[in-house]
């Protein structure tokens, strides 16, 4: 079940991403997970399995640029490979296409899973070396909606 974050989720998410550090996110970004959730959340969403939080993923808004950006996505590692994150993708994608602001959708991400958003109808605009952290480039992905 697709569902919107609570604060509650906070420490679930939190877990999750600890979870995929080394391998998709640096050390460094659970401070910046922590912010976001705290400081910038706008649309948030989380897949819950049996009462638990598997995955999660949001959205920001960049009205002047007709934009939203796909932020903070997150799979559980024990649920990757399952669908999850491209169900997320797709809840994201509809939430959108009633939104007539927004004209295109972007995603910040890295080397290791840039090639997913490829998959889901994005296309690379530019890659940024050591922009997350040492060994975690940048790849901007755009589509239009």
């Amino acid at each position: 079940m697709i569902r919107a974050y609570k604060k509650s989720d906070r420490r679930e998410v939190i877990d999750i991403l600890r979870r995929n550090i080394p391998k998709y996110f640096d050390p460094s970004e659970e401070v910046d997970l922590e912010i976001y959730l705290d400081n910038n959340l706008e649309d948030y969403f989380v897949f819950e399995e049996n009462s638990k939080v598997i995955g999660a993923g949001g959205l920001n808004y960049f009205p002047e640029e007709n934009l939203a950006r796909i932020s903070w996505d997150i799979i559980d590692p024990k649920a990757q490979g399952k669908g999850i994150g491209r169900k997320l993708m797709q809840y994201r994608i509809d939430h959108l296409s009633k939104n007539q602001e927004i004209d295109f959708i972007s995603v910040r991400t890295s080397q290791h899973t840039y090639k997913f958003y490829e998959k889901m109808g994005f296309e690379l605009e530019k890659v940024k070396q050591d922009f997350w952290a040492k060994d975690f480039h940048l790849y901007l992905l755009t589509m239009k909606k």
